[in-house]
């Protein structure tokens, strides 16, 4: 069983021997932050999707990164 998502359009599943969340491609641990794939930017200080910057009151936001294939848990 796999369970997998996506973090600002790289696909990420769970490594569940070692309990964390990894990038599909490499395996590599997603505290290795990867920018945008769709943008380019990387995340703002705050943790913030760059392309949208900071929404008051707002508490999830996405720009959707390019993927259209839609998230999956």
């Amino acid at each position: 069983m796999t369970t997998w998502t996506y973090q600002r359009g790289h696909k990420i599943e769970i490594d569940f021997i070692k309990s964390i969340w990894v990038y599909a491609d490499n395996k590599e641990s997603i505290k290795n932050v990867r920018p945008c794939i769709r943008c380019g930017k990387m995340p703002t200080e705050e943790g913030y999707d760059a392309c949208l910057g900071y929404l008051k009151d707002v508490k999830h936001a996405c720009c959707g990164h390019g993927v259209e294939a839609g998230y999956q848990i």
